[in-house]
C-alpha cells in the first residue's frame, strides 16, 4: 500500500488492520471499518499506548468511565495503556480510515 487512502473493491466485511512499519517497540497501522462496533460488554483494555487519528469517516468511542466522543476526519485521542475504552459506531459509507500509533508514548497528549 502507498497511499493511506486506497482501499480495496470489494471492501472487506470484516474491519482491517494493516502494519505499515516492522513493530520495533512502536507499532504504527492503518485501520479500516466499515460499520464494525466493538461487541456488547467488550472493552478494549491495551498493554500500550494509542494514539489513533480518525483521516476519513466518522466514529464514535466511549469510555468505561461514561466519556464518549465522536469523531470526524482529522480528529484524533490519546489513549493510555489499560484505558478501557470500545467502539460505539463506525460509518460505512464512507468508511473509517484510521492511523493509530501503539507504543511507550508518554507525554504524547491529543
Amino acid at each position: 500500500m502507498a497511499n493511506l487512502f486506497e482501499l480495496p473493491h470489494p471492501l472487506p466485511e470484516q474491519e482491517t488492520f494493516e502494519p505499515l512499519l516492522p513493530d520495533n517497540g512502536v507499532l504504527i497501522e492503518r485501520i479500516v471499518s466499515t460499520g464494525q462496533a466493538s461487541p456488547p460488554g467488550h472493552w478494549y483494555d491495551q498493554e500500550r499506548d494509542e494514539w489513533v487519528v480518525l483521516l476519513q469517516g466518522r466514529a464514535k468511542l466511549v469510555w468505561e468511565d461514561g466519556r464518549s466522543r465522536e469523531l470526524g476526519p482529522g480528529d484524533h485521542v490519546f489513549l493510555p495503556a489499560h484505558e478501557r475504552h470500545r467502539v460505539e459506531w463506525t460509518s460505512r459509507e464512507p468508511p473509517c480510515i484510521w492511523l493509530a500509533v501503539h507504543g511507550d508514548l508518554r507525554g504524547v497528549r491529543g
